[in-house]
């Protein structure tokens, strides 16, 4: 490939990477386009994990062999079977070199895990270039060629380590959409979810639910006594009590497969499950219940409950599911009650919830004013 073949594998590797539309859709653009850029039968791209101190594949693109599953589940290497990523930031990087990509040989006598590897798979050579984001190595470049096939050189080097380059400036752009869509979704002082990501969630969940019949349920938690520990300790150490219970309504909801658990502004909570049923969502209201009353600051938490699983007639939307939980957390709020108040074994919310409609029938009511 000429200089000028290869200006166009770069291009059109950043423009595949620019156009995917998930994460692993852009590693394996990437590592297609590598490996097409020069002329490979495979490619990969790890990432390095520091914590486990591992290298993990991502992708495996090209000619596989057994074992080498596309998106593999945990295939994973020791770093200190393949120490290179972590000696250029000690040696070279240090001494004022850069990253750079390196050829090993299945009959080459370098030493390490290289060349055993590619002689266990059927490879003749390969190329290997450090993956740099924001100063950092954050994992590798692989691209090898099969048996009988020719040897990658210096000038390949080279260029997989512009590739390399390329590939970590698609990779920082798509962490930062993600990051973008990640504060989109999130409540900044918890960490859980906020009220957008609940109504989109709530709208594919009742979209499920007409589809197949799977239960849905809501549970809504209010805070008691937050306004007093604003008043009296401060605004910091209300911060403190909205953070602890968001740390008990997420150890709670994670007794829930795919709950979803949320902060939905002020003092307000949520939970919303799908799947499990009405019984197994009380049991779980019950327990935050029971925390919630546990910690050293606040005085507990009103907590109501509304599922497809209980009798709360047919729920065409969101708004329903919401009027009917904040009816039958307003019942647990004036009852001062310190288990979870459930729409339908509750009859008189169902009625309250659909007195709120018909006062408001397009939007969500709200049953309580603020303590």
């Amino acid at each position: 490939m000429g200089v000028d073949g290869r200006l166009r594998a770069v291009v059109g590797l950043a423009q595949a990477m620019a156009a995917a539309c998930a994460p692993r859709d852009s590693v394996r653009a990437a590592a297609r386009g590598a490996r097409v850029a020069l002329d490979g039968s495979f490619a990969a791209i790890s990432a390095w994990e520091r914590e486990r101190g591992r290298l993990r594949v991502l992708v495996n693109e090209g000619e596989r062999r057994a074992g080498e599953e596309e998106f593999p589940e945990d295939e994973s290497y020791p770093v200190h079977d393949f120490p290179e990523i972590t000696e250029f930031l000690h040696e070279v990087w240090v001494g004022g070199g850069g990253p750079h990509a390196w050829v090993e040989s299945a009959v080459g006598d370098r030493p390490g895990r290289r060349g055993e590897a590619l002689r266990r798979r059927g490879r003749g050579t390969c190329v290997v270039a450090p993956v740099v984001l924001s100063g950092r190595a954050w994992g590798e470049l692989y691209v090898a060629r099969d048996e009988g096939l020719p040897d990658f050189d210096e000038d390949d080097a080279d260029f997989a380590t512009v590739l390399a380059a390329v590939i970590a400036a698609g990779l920082a752009q798509n962490e930062r959409l993600e990051e973008a869509r990640r504060l989109a979704f999130t409540d900044p002082l918890t960490g859980l979810a906020n009220r957008r990501a609940v109504d989109m969630r709530l709208d594919e969940a009742l979209e499920e639910h007409r589809r197949t019949g799977a239960v849905v349920s809501l549970v809504v938690c209010d805070l008691n006594g937050l306004k007093k520990v604003n008043d009296t300790l401060g605004h910091a150490m209300g911060d403190r009590l909205l953070e602890r219970f968001g740390s008990v309504l997420s150890l709670c909801g994670a007794m829930l497969p795919g709950a979803l658990v949320a902060r939905l502004g002020g003092d307000e909570f949520c939970l919303v499950g799908v799947g499990p049923t009405a019984d197994e969502i009380v049991r779980v209201a019950e327990e935050v219940c029971t925390r919630a009353a546990e910690l050293e600051l606040g005085e507990g938490v009103a907590c109501g409950v509304a599922s497809t699983g209980d009798p709360i007639g047919l729920v065409k939307s969101s708004r329903r599911l919401f009027r009917l939980a904040d009816a039958a957390q307003y019942k647990a709020k004036a009852a001062r009650s310190p288990k979870p108040v459930v729409a339908g074994r509750d009859t008189a919310v169902v009625r309250l919830a659909d007195a709120a409609a018909e006062e408001a029938p397009g939007e969500r009511r709200r049953f309580r004013g603020r303590q």
